[in-house]
């Protein structure tokens, strides 16, 4: 006998009204005790289909399907709803969390750390250039800034400084690597795509996203080895995948923390 299913994680719907009540809904159902709105599409099509995602649910039926059927479809339907819509209110609550309160004083994730951001008035600027966060718990990063500076001015040298590190740090293990890989590059760019964390070209070139630099070292080296197994293979072909493990045994591990990570959101 099959185990019974999991009960979805309601709570982690909670102050998701977005999901509850998507914008342009058309109907609402209780599933699971939860009042649940939706956007109901009808195409030219054989069945119900059903998408959650960050503005909620919405469902597409044929065009003949009745109200009745819609309802039976949801409720037979239910507990994959309700999951899917759980997860997404984790995701918003961890997109929340990452937020950075751009103050004195404020923390975010640095090499897998926390590095606390300090203003420091007198500290010049020659030496900010310079800069290195302090050896305690946790590092602490001095800037030179007047207590008064507003949060854009500050998340702006934050990420200048952090680009900054990406690069050397990109550099120092693309070094390492290539030798040991067989490969050499032509050029390092620095990305600030929001869904890719590197990319590589035929020509020799590769792209890391600077926000890497908020992953420990072997999680970065991971995208690192990646990439730069692509200067072999442009592809992800079984010859790809042997190649990044003949130089990482544990990639699959590093890549699962590349893709559970949360990154500061700098807004």
């Amino acid at each position: 006998m099959s185990p019974p299913a999991a009960a979805p994680d309601t709570a982690a719907l909670a102050g998701c009204e977005a999901l509850l009540r998507p914008e342009g809904m058309h109907h609402e159902i209780e599933l699971g005790g939860i009042r649940l709105g939706y956007r109901l599409r009808r195409a030219s099509r054989r069945t119900i289909g059903f998408a959650v995602g960050p503005a909620g649910l919405t469902v597409s039926v044929p065009r003949w399907v009745g109200q009745a059927q819609i309802d039976a479809a949801l409720r037979h339907k239910s507990a994959w709803i309700l999951r899917q819509l759980a997860a997404q209110g984790r995701r918003h609550q961890a997109h929340q969390d990452a937020r950075v309160d751009w103050r004195d004083g404020a923390e975010l994730p640095w090499l897998g750390a926390p590095l606390r951001l300090r203003l420091a008035p007198l500290l010049s600027r020659t030496l900010l250039q310079a800069a290195r966060p302090l050896t305690q718990e946790p590092a602490t990063l001095l800037l030179a800034l007047p207590a008064d500076t507003p949060p854009e001015a500050l998340r702006a040298a934050v990420q200048r400084w952090l680009q900054r590190q990406a690069r050397t740090l990109f550099e120092a293990r693309i070094a390492l690597h290539a030798g040991a890989m067989g490969v050499q590059i032509r050029q390092l760019r620095l990305s600030s795509a929001r869904t890719r964390w590197g990319s590589a070209s035929s020509d020799g070139s590769i792209r890391l996203n600077w926000r890497l630099i908020h992953f420990p070292v072997e999680t970065i080296d991971y995208v690192v080895v990646h990439e730069l197994a692509h200067l072999r293979e442009m592809n992800h072909s079984p010859a790809f995948w042997a190649i990044v493990h003949a130089a990482m045994p544990d990639y699959e591990q590093r890549r699962r923390q590349l893709k559970d990570g949360v990154v500061p959101v700098f807004d």
